[in-house]
């Protein structure tokens, strides 16, 4: 049996990784100024970025099933005798529909998978699956480990304003924080696949500080980690950010800086960081 993994844009991971994995891709859609793209493909995070700052109606929407199936059916015809695929959390798209509305279609058997998560959190979770399968996993046992991976994952993150998360309607528990948003730079948090509110912090400096330690809190408790910066339109901050985590934290063992690409930056907006934690064992 050769299990194949599918995941979708928001796991952000390189040209390179998907290739070298053998990892199927399905882009999420964003529709900048009325007029629909494929996030990685026909749409990129700077363009996201430049439409916000202008007050560009930006929206996001989820592949019809016919791309997933389209990936599934090519994977089949590449050997594939099963298929895991693992998408953004379903609080925060549903992306994942058409992937299991795809699925009762596919010519092999596919596994969804609902990460609750997304980014690297999520990414590392298809990458540790990939590795799996490569030595000839099955398809129970790949989407267990994704699974766990998911599961086992922090993540965390700053955002210079609210307002584009009450715009897109993903802000959830974390709504609480609107009313004092003007004077506050939040932290904020993923918890079982939702955003909710961790701190409230005056400046943006002392919230990058604290974003800082919570991420190196979460990895000193996890043992062996993987790790990721995420922004948008901020890589000097990013960079920052990742060097001073690569010397606080003892257990890393992988640390990369990503930009969110256009679905999640739509969401979050220019000057975001996110810090996902990703425990190995």
């Amino acid at each position: 049996m050769t299990t194949a993994l599918v995941t979708d844009s928001t796991a952000y991971l390189s040209p390179e990784l998907v290739e070298a994995h053998g990892i199927g891709v399905v882009p999420l859609h964003v529709v900048v100024g009325g007029q629909e793209r494929r996030e990685g493909v026909d749409v990129g995070p700077g363009e996201v970025a430049e439409a916000l700052r202008t007050f560009k109606p930006v929206s996001t929407s989820r592949p019809a099933p016919q791309a997933f199936l389209d990936v599934y059916r090519d994977l089949a015809e590449k050997g594939a005798d099963a298929i895991v695929s693992v998408h953004i959390s379903a609080d925060m798209s549903s992306t994942i529909g058409s992937a299991q509305l795809a699925a009762n279609s596919s010519p092999v058997p596919v596994t969804v998978v609902d990460s609750r998560s997304m980014g690297m959190a999520m990414g590392y979770a298809v990458l540790a699956g990939a590795e799996l399968a490569s030595h000839g996993g099955s398809a129970e046992d790949v989407a267990a480990l994704v699974r766990a991976r998911c599961d086992g994952a922090t993540v965390v993150f700053y955002v210079d304003t609210l307002e584009h998360l009450r715009r897109g309607g993903r802000i959830g528990k974390a709504n609480a924080l609107l009313g004092s948003a003007l004077a506050i730079k939040p932290i904020l948090g993923l918890r079982d696949g939702s955003i909710v509110p961790l701190e409230r912090v005056r400046t943006s400096s002392r919230a990058i500080a604290r974003l800082e330690d919570l991420a190196v809190e979460a990895a000193a408790s996890a043992g062996s980690v993987d790790v990721a910066v995420h922004h948008l339109d901020s890589l000097e901050r990013a960079d920052k950010l990742a060097e001073r985590l690569r010397s606080r934290i003892d257990g890393l063992e992988e640390l990369v800086v990503v930009e969110l690409g256009a679905v999640v930056g739509a969401h979050v907006g220019p000057g975001t960081l996110a810090i996902a934690i990703s425990p190995r064992a």
